[in-house]
């Protein structure tokens, strides 16, 4: 439910408590993982499939499988995450790295090699190849940049422009629905 909405449904039945301010979570409260993902701008699924790929990352699992990540669990998939997307590693390079750390992953970790490097662009080439569809010529659509949170000044221009951007990419699926045999 969005914070609108979740407003809006408080209002409706205690117009009191929707005028209380919300209480900020501590900084070693533990985090679900839509929150973990919002703050990291990583995907949900991304995250999960860490799990099976980083022993290291355990999140507490309540009743119904809910996830709920520690400090240390998001500061390590911060490291993960920086180590595969912004210096090139790729998973096999930074499972060498917790195990030649015993688990941690230091600051101080130099650059990979050409030939990691080598191996991490194979990789994502790999998976574009997976995401193209058969049949299409057209290379497939780059994930989008992750959405900052904007100042509350800012928040209704900001929904505005993304449901301007979800129309256009509503129309660029009908017309690839069209284009399938």
């Amino acid at each position: 439910m969005s914070d609108r909405a979740e407003r809006d449904a408080t209002t409706e039945l205690s117009p009191e408590l929707a005028e209380r301010p919300r209480l900020k979570k501590g900084p070693n409260a533990f985090r679900t993982i839509s929150e973990v993902a919002d703050e990291l701008h990583i995907p949900q699924h991304v995250l999960r499939f860490w799990e099976t790929k980083f022993t290291q990352v355990k999140p507490l699992k309540r009743g119904g499988g809910r996830r709920y990540y520690r400090p240390d669990d998001i500061q390590l998939l911060r490291r993960i995450s920086d180590l595969l997307y912004n210096q090139g590693y790729t998973i096999k390079g930074v499972q060498r790295l917790l195990r030649e750390g015993g688990g941690k992953l230091s600051d101080n970790i130099p650059p990979p090699t050409a030939e990691e490097r080598a191996e991490a662009e194979a990789e994502m080439a790999e998976v574009e190849q997976e995401m193209l569809i058969p049949g299409l010529d057209l290379p497939p659509t780059p994930p989008p940049a992750p959405v900052r949170p904007a100042p509350r000044q800012k928040a209704d221009a900001e929904v505005e422009r993304l449901r301007a951007v979800l129309r256009e990419t509503l129309q660029e699926l009908e017309w690839l629905r069209t284009r399938l045999p």
